[in-house]
């Protein structure tokens, strides 16, 4: 079938509406194209105006954590799923978190959770790398050390009050190693010291490293 070729070509990226109607000019209704792609299971529908391809096109489908980028944006991965893919944190996610300097949103999927936490500018664009997980697919993620000062940032309730509280916080909510814990930089964590929330908690966050 001549869709599939056409549609092969962008497997490892979600797909706009406006590419779509592109690849399927030819047809008298277009849009009655794209849905009977998504009811019979080659396509689906992520949000309105975007949609990714399934394994019935090709085995190469967008990352979750590509979707997440493009889904909602700007925003870059981070949280739980940035600590989980750097090794930091031992539970495996399932919902993939990020952050975004717009306002909070999360969105269910036909191929799983995608939720974003609000983070002001400048420090939101703070401590992003870019990560190739394919050889067509790079994705923007937190560091390491960017991740771990978001989840304490955005996570309601926290507020550390000494190091020995937020050594606590680590090693027993989160569950980091200690070694883990000694390979972060805190020279990284003081040049967006200046413009991150929750300073003190930050500041002993930074204690908390630079002493083990």
């Amino acid at each position: 079938m001549n869709f599939l070729l056409q549609l092969q070509e962008y497997a490892e990226h979600p797909i706009s509406t406006q590419l779509l109607l592109g690849l399927f000019k030819s047809y008298s209704r277009p849009y009655d194209k794209i849905g009977a792609l998504v009811e019979a299971g080659y396509l689906v529908q992520l949000r309105r105006g975007l949609y990714t391809t399934t394994q019935l096109v090709n085995n190469a489908n967008p990352e979750p954590f590509l979707i997440s980028n493009h889904l909602y944006g700007p925003s870059h991965v981070s949280l739980d799923s940035a600590l989980f893919h750097w090794g930091l944190i031992p539970e495996r996610v399932y919902e993939v978190t990020a952050v975004t300097n717009r306002l909070s949103k999360k969105y269910t999927t036909g191929i799983g959770v995608f939720s974003y936490a609000h983070l002001p500018m400048p420090y939101y664009a703070l401590g992003v790398q870019q990560l190739a997980l394919t050889e067509k697919q790079t994705v923007l993620i937190a560091s390491p050390e960017k991740a771990l000062s978001d989840k304490i940032i955005t996570t309601a309730g926290i507020q550390l009050r000494s190091t020995k509280q937020a050594m606590a916080y680590l090693v027993e909510d989160l569950r980091i190693e200690s070694d883990d814990l000694r390979n972060l930089s805190t020279s990284d964590m003081k040049q967006w010291f200046a413009d991150c929330p929750k300073q003190k908690s930050i500041q002993l966050l930074i204690e908390t490293i630079s002493g083990l």
